[in-house]
């Protein structure tokens, strides 16, 4: 265990948050190991979780990435990736730097072989620790198993916002619906803060105005979109068009978007359930988790949703204040759930 972890002083205003993931979120049990990934934008955070698994009376192995090699990494460190492997938990608190998903999908690589439950926590900061993590993480997975029973039928989603969003998505069975509602299993890891179900779909068509945020590391640069939309037109699943009046962000996104085959290609779409928030906070992290719709093109978690294609890279889009349709169901109403 790494003392300069555990020796820090941290708020703790901190710790409800840190005790729902070590204790409700992951369940870790005394017996087991746990591997904690952290760096120096967010050891006061990863502070906080250490002491809640020093409470549960488990071993615990903690890393801080700039001990172990420069950033942004070019890949996992190997010792990192070798202790993940003995363990049965693990816990990724890290501030996202440029190009670094390759290292995080090594990592997720040991974690889907190994099956451990993952609280992946990337760009966390202490306001989510003091809203989303505080979420009553049970209402949440009953509300996200409700709303997956409806879509899991569904052959289209529908989802409008006031802000000019009309999108719909067609669905196959053949890809599955994924529960990830901060309840963490063996079988999915997940993002802490925990409230979505999510799937690849057939085919999307429409206009999504992101006034919420971007996602990876563009989200920390450009934060909270309300001001200066980025609106989407997507068209045979594929991303056609990209307009913001922030014209280094739009030029940005779309450079995103084609760095390979299926960049452009929407791979996810989810529908948020964490009932803790209803406030965009510039952060993806936590405001993906928002009720009502995101979208991510690029990778579609093919290994869980049953997609076959793949990308080198995963990018999410928020908006806010939605109405969803599923078939002729109407789930929400100006982002409050009728389910």
């Amino acid at each position: 265990m790494s003392g300069s972890i555990e020796s820090l002083i941290f708020d703790p205003e901190l710790s409800p948050g840190a005790h729902n993931a070590v204790f409700v979120c992951l369940k870790v049990q005394p017996e087991e190991k746990v591997t904690l990934i952290t760096d120096k934008a967010c050891m006061e955070i990863a502070a906080s979780l250490a002491a809640e698994l020093d409470a549960r009376g488990c071993r615990h192995q903690d890393f801080i990435l700039e001990d172990l090699a420069p950033r942004p990494l070019v890949d996992m460190p190997q010792v990192v990736l070798d202790d993940l492997a003995t363990s049965q938990v693990s816990i990724f608190a890290v501030r996202a730097q440029t190009n670094e998903l390759k290292t995080r999908m090594q990592m997720c690589n040991v974690v889907n072989q190994k099956k451990l439950r993952h609280a992946h926590m990337v760009n966390i900061e202490k306001k989510i620790m003091m809203e989303g993590m505080r979420a009553d993480f049970q209402k949440v997975d009953e509300l996200t198993l409700r709303v997956m029973n409806i879509v899991n039928r569904a052959k289209q989603i529908r989802a409008c916002t006031p802000a000019g969003t009309d999108i719909t998505a067609d669905l196959t069975p053949n890809y599955k619906w994924i529960k990830t509602s901060g309840i963490i299993s063996r079988d999915k890891w997940g993002n802490l803060p925990g409230g979505e179900t999510f799937t690849s779909p057939l085919d999307v068509n429409g206009r999504f105005v992101v006034d919420g945020v971007v996602g990876d590391y563009l989200c920390a640069k450009y934060g909270d979109l309300a001001a200066a939309p980025l609106t989407l037109t997507v068209k045979n699943n594929r991303l056609t068009e990209a307009v913001c009046d922030n014209k280094e962000l739009q030029e940005e996104f779309w450079q995103y978007c084609h760095r390979d085959d299926n960049s452009n290609r929407v791979g996810e779409f989810a529908i948020g359930t964490n009932l803790a928030l209803s406030r965009v906070v510039g952060n993806i992290l936590q405001d993906e988790k928002i009720p009502g719709v995101h979208m991510a093109f690029g990778d579609p978690y093919g290994a869980h949703t049953g997609a076959e294609w793949t990308s080198t890279t995963h990018i999410d889009v928020v908006g806010q204040h939605f109405d969803i349709w599923a078939d002729d169901v109407h789930i929400m109403s100006g982002g409050r759930f009728l389910v």
